[in-house]
C-alpha cells in the first residue's frame, strides 16, 4: 500500500475531501444538471488519486482514475448524471475509503467490489447519452479548511477555459522529506495542468561535506500556463500546505485587455518580485554591462533570482501582460490532541490563578492583589479563546446523516428526505465527536418506527415524502439538538403496555405521556411486532440515553399521535471548564453547575418543622421538594447549622432544591475525571481542585434526581406490600 512514510497528512485530508465528496453527490442527485456540483465531485477525484499517487497509495490512485474518467465525460457533457451513477459513485467512496482505512490497520477490502464498480460504470459510460446542453470544463474548489483562507474572490467558480500564466513559488520546509513526500512529483503533477517552465534555486545548497541527506534545501518557482483555475495548482499542493511556502500569483490573464506598454523590461520585473529596490536598480543602470550581470557583479541579487526573472520575462512576452494578485493560504492544521493538550494546560492554570487569588487575598498585600487581578483578567481571555478554538459548526455532523437517510430509506421501501437547520451553531469538539452514535440511532428508529411507507401515508392525507429534520440551537451554557419527523407518532398506550409486561411500572402507576415516553430509552425496551435489520431487538435508545448522560446531557421526548415525534438532546457547550456554584457540607465542599442553578433560599429549623419534615418548601406560592446533601451523603459532624440553604435547580423540567450548609459562591470549574475507587459513583460527574488545594467532587443532578425518585417509589412500592 504506502511506502513506509508518514502518510497521515494524506489521509488526513482523503478522509475530509470523501465527505465533501459525499456531501456533493448527494446534492448532486437532487441537481443533476448543477455544473457547480461535477466540477466539485470532479476535482476531488483528481487530487485523490494524484496525491494518491505521491504519497505510495498506488492502489487508491489506480481506482480512482477509473471513476474520474467516468466523470470527466460528464463534465464533458458526454454523460448524464442518473441514479445508477450516483449509487456507484457513493459505492466507489466507500471503497476509496476502505483502502485508505487499511493503512491504519483497517481490513482489506474486497477486491471483487472493486471491480464490481468499474465494472459498472465502465458500462454506464458505455451506454451514456450526452446531454442536451454541454457541460463546459470548469475549474471548482473543494472548500477543505486547509483551503478555505486561500480561496481568491474570483477563482473559486469562475469560467476558466481561456488561459491565464501562474508564477508558483515553492519553497519546501528543510524536513519534508520526513513526511514520505517527493516534490519532484508534485512538480510533476503541476506539468500535467499545462505548458510548464521551473527554474531551481540551488543557491542555498551547503557544500557536499556538510551536507545533509534528509533535508531539503531548494527551492522552485514555476512559470505555469494553463486553462485550470487557481485551485487546480493549490489542488497539487493540498496535502504540503503546512510543510512549505506557497506563493501562487497570475501574471499574464489572456482574457484581460492587452497592455499598451508592451514587455516588461528585466528590471521591473526584478523590482515588482521585490527582488531589488528601485533605487539600487537605477544605480546600476548607468553602467554598460547586461543587466543582469551588473546586478549580480554588484552583489545586489543572486544569480539564482535574474535566471528566475529572465524566464518569467520571456513568458511574459509569449502572453498578454495582465498582472493580478492571490491570496496566500492564512489557516494552519493542528493536530486534534494538541489542541486537547492546550486546553488541559488551560484547565492547569485556571486552578493556579484561582489559588493565587485566594492565597493574595489570604495575605492582604495590595500589590500581589493588583497582580493576581491581572493574572485572572488573561487567565479568563486566554480561556474563552481556547474554549472557542474547539467549538465547532454541528453542520458538517448534519452533512454526514444524509446518506445515511437515503440508503436507509431505500432498504426499508420509503421516501424520506432529511432537512437541517441551525448548522451553524458551534459546539465543542470533544461532544461533537460521542454524538455521532446517538443520532445515528435516533434517525434510524424515526425513519423505522416513525416515518410511514408512501401508501399509508398519502392514505393518511399525508405527503408520500417523509421528512426528518435535524436543527439545533442556543439556549444559554447549552446547545438544544432535536430530531423530528412527521411520521406516526408513539403510541403512549402501547409504551405503557410494554412497560408493565417488562416489570418497569406497574398497571397502577400514574404516568405522564412525557414520562411514559422515557421508557424507550430502557434496555430491551421495543414496541416493533416484528424484528428487522434495522430496529426491533430492544438496542439503541438506551445507548443513546447513556451517551447523553455521559456528555451531561438530558433527553426529552415529545409526540403527537399521527403527527410525529421530537427528540431533543441538550447538551453543555463543553466538557472540559464549566462555571460551577461552590457549596459546602460540613468540611466537605461540592460543585453545582451553574447553568442549572435558578436561586438560593434559606432554610430553617422553624420552616422543617412547619412541613413535619417532608422535603418540600413552599417557594413564592410554589411548592419545590429538596434533597437533603447531608441525608444523602451521610455527613452528621460538625452540628447542623441554624440556618441552611436550598439551591433550587431546574432538573429535567422540573424545579428541585439541594440543601448545603453553606453557598461560598460562583466558581471557575476544571473538570477532572474521577479514579476507579469513584467509577461506580454515577451521581458524580467530575471533580475539581480548589485554590488551596482541597478536592471538590462535581454533582450530576439528574442522575441524583432520577436516584431518589427511584429510591422513594421503591420505599412505597414495599410498604404497600408489607400491609
Amino acid at each position: 500500500m504506502s511506502m513506509g512514510f508518514d502518510t497521515s497528512a494524506y489521509t488526513e485530508e482523503a478522509f475530509e475531501l470523501l465527505s465533501e465528496l459525499e456531501d456533493s453527490l448527494l446534492a448532486l442527485e437532487e441537481s443533476p444538471d448543477d455544473r457547480d456540483l461535477i466540477g466539485r465531485v470532479f476535482r476531488a477525484m483528481h487530487t485523490i488519486k494524484g496525491s494518491g499517487a505521491m504519497f505510495g497509495f498506488d492502489d487508491v490512485a489506480a481506482f480512482t482514475h477509473e471513476v474520474e474518467t467516468v466523470f470527466d465525460m460528464v463534465r464533458n457533457g458526454d454523460m448524464r448524471v442518473t441514479k445508477p451513477l450516483i449509487d456507484l459513485t457513493l459505492a466507489a467512496r466507500d471503497y476509496i475509503r476502505a483502502l485508505l482505512q487499511v493503512s491504519l490497520g483497517g481490513d482489506t477490502p474486497d477486491s471483487q467490489e472493486g471491480e464490481r464498480i468499474i465494472a459498472g460504470l465502465k458500462s454506464l459510460s458505455m451506454g451514456g447519452a450526452p446531454a442536451d446542453t454541454p457541460v463546459e470544463e470548469e475549474d471548482f474548489a473543494i472548500p477543505t479548511p486547509t483551503m478555505a483562507a486561500a480561496t481568491s474572490p474570483d477563482s473559486p467558480h469562475a469560467n476558466t477555459s481561456s488561459s491565464r500564466t501562474y508564477r508558483v513559488r515553492f519553497q519546501p520546509n528543510a524536513d519534508i522529506f520526513a513526511n514520505g513526500t517527493n516534490p519532484l512529483l508534485l512538480l510533476n503533477e503541476l506539468k500535467e495542468l499545462g505548458t510548464c517552465r521551473i527554474v531551481a534555486f540551488t543557491q542555498t545548497i551547503p557544500d557536499l561535506e556538510e551536507i545533509d541527506a534528509e533535508r531539503c534545501f531548494t527551492s522552485w518557482e514555476i512559470f505555469l500556463t494553463t486553462d485550470q483555475g487557481e485551485n487546480a495548482i493549490r489542488d497539487v499542493f493540498i496535502f504540503v500546505e503546512d510543510a512549505c511556502r506557497l506563493d501562487v500569483r497570475v501574471i499574464d490573464d489572456a482574457d484581460a485587455l492587452e497592455s499598451d506598454e508592451g514587455s516588461k523590461r528585466l528590471g521591473e520585473i526584478l523590482v515588482d518580485r521585490g527582488s531589488i529596490p528601485p533605487q539600487a536598480l537605477e544605480r546600476v543602470l548607468a553602467e554598460q554591462q547586461p543587466l543582469g550581470q551588473r546586478l549580480v557583479k554588484a552583489g545586489l541579487v543572486k544569480s539564482d533570482d535574474v535566471q528566475a526573472a529572465l524566464v518569467e520575462q520571456k513568458v511574459l512576452q509569449e502572453n498578454r501582460d495582465k498582472r493580478k494578485g492571490a491570496d496566500s493560504a492564512t489557516s494552519v492544521r493542528v493536530p486534534s490532541d494538541r489542541l486537547d493538550k492546550l486546553v488541559d494546560l488551560v484547565g492547569e492554570l485556571v486552578t493556579v490563578q484561582a489559588r493565587l487569588s485566594q492565597t493574595s487575598g489570604t495575605i492582604g498585600d495590595h500589590n500581589l492583589q493588583v497582580i493576581a487581578e491581572e493574572v485572572e483578567r488573561l487567565t479568563n481571555e486566554l480561556r474563552d479563546n481556547t474554549m472557542s478554538i474547539r467549538m465547532l459548526p454541528i453542520g458538517t455532523t448534519f452533512n454526514k446523516f444524509k446518506r445515511l437517510v437515503r440508503d436507509l430509506s431505500v432498504e426499508l421501501g420509503k421516501e424520506v428526505e432529511m432537512t437541517t437547520d441551525g448548522g451553524d451553531t458551534e459546539l465543542d469538539k470533544t461532544v461533537i465527536d460521542q454524538l455521532n452514535d446517538p443520532l445515528v440511532h435516533i434517525i434510524r428508529n424515526s425513519i423505522d418506527h416513525g416515518v410511514e411507507t408512501p401508501d399509508l401515508r398519502a392514505a393518511a392525507g399525508k405527503s408520500r415524502i417523509g421528512t426528518v429534520r435535524l436543527s439545533a440551537e442556543h439556549s444559554g451554557t447549552n446547545v438544544l439538538i432535536r430530531v423530528k419527523d412527521d411520521g406516526k407518532g408513539l403510541d403512549a398506550t402501547a409504551i405503557r403496555q410494554k412497560g408493565i409486561e417488562k416489570g418497569l411500572i406497574s398497571p397502577d402507576a400514574d404516568l405522564s405521556e412525557e414520562e411514559l415516553f422515557q421508557l424507550i430509552f430502557a434496555p430491551g425496551f421495543s414496541t416493533a411486532k416484528a424484528i428487522t435489520n434495522v430496529s426491533g431487538r430492544g438496542v439503541g435508545m438506551d445507548v443513546v440515553k447513556r451517551s447523553i448522560d455521559g456528555l451531561r446531557g438530558q433527553i426529552g421526548v415529545q409526540s403527537k399521535r399521527g403527527q410525529g415525534t421530537t427528540i431533543t438532546l441538550s447538551l453543555p457547550l463543553t466538557l472540559a471548564i464549566i462555571e460551577g456554584l461552590l457549596v459546602q457540607i460540613a468540611n466537605e465542599f461540592f460543585v453545582l453547575p451553574l447553568a442549572a442553578v435558578e436561586e438560593c433560599v434559606e432554610l430553617t429549623q422553624q420552616v422543617v418543622s412547619e412541613t413535619h419534615g417532608r422535603h418540600v418548601i413552599n417557594v413564592r406560592g410554589e411548592i419545590v421538594p429538596y434533597i437533603s446533601l447531608r441525608e444523602r451523603f451521610f455527613i452528621q459532624n460538625p452540628p447542623l447549622p441554624e440556618v441552611q440553604q436550598i439551591v433550587i435547580s431546574r432538573v429535567e423540567e422540573q424545579r428541585i432544591g439541594f440543601v448545603v450548609d453553606h453557598v461560598i459562591g460562583q466558581h471557575q470549574t476544571v473538570i477532572k475525571t474521577l479514579g476507579k475507587n469513584f467509577r461506580h459513583s454515577e451521581e458524580f460527574s467530575g471533580a475539581t481542585i480548589l485554590g488551596d488545594g482541597t478536592v471538590a467532587l462535581i454533582l450530576d443532578l439528574n442522575k441524583m434526581t432520577r436516584y431518589v425518585e427511584d429510591e422513594e417509589a421503591q420505599a412505597v412500592a414495599n410498604q404497600k406490600i408489607g400491609h
